[in-house]
C-alpha cells in the first residue's frame, strides 16, 4: 500500500501544474480500499467542471499507473 501511495503523490505532483495554470491545486487526503480521496482547492474548488477534471484527467491518468484504483473523491474539507 506504501508503494501505491508513493506513486499516487507523485502523480498528483504531475497534475498539479496543469491545475495551477488555473489557479487550482490538489492535495491528497488518503489512499482507502482502492478509492483515492482527494482536496481540490484554489479555483478548482467550486469550479463547474470539478466533476470532469476528477473523473476524465485525475482518475484516468492514475488508473494507467494503477489499474486497481475504483475511483477518486474530491473531500471538501
Amino acid at each position: 500500500m506504501e508503494k501505491e501511495i508513493a506513486k499516487i503523490k507523485e502523480l498528483l505532483d504531475d497534475i498539479r501544474p496543469f491545475l495551477n495554470l488555473e489557479g487550482g491545486d490538489v492535495e491528497f487526503i488518503k489512499y482507502e480500499d482502492n478509492y483515492l480521496y482527494i482536496k481540490l482547492s484554489g479555483a478548482c474548488e467550486n469550479c463547474g467542471y470539478q466533476d470532469f477534471t476528477i473523473k476524465e484527467n485525475i482518475e484516468a491518468y492514475i488508473k494507467e499507473e494503477i489499474p486497481e484504483l475504483k475511483g477518486v473523491i474530491n473531500i471538501n474539507l
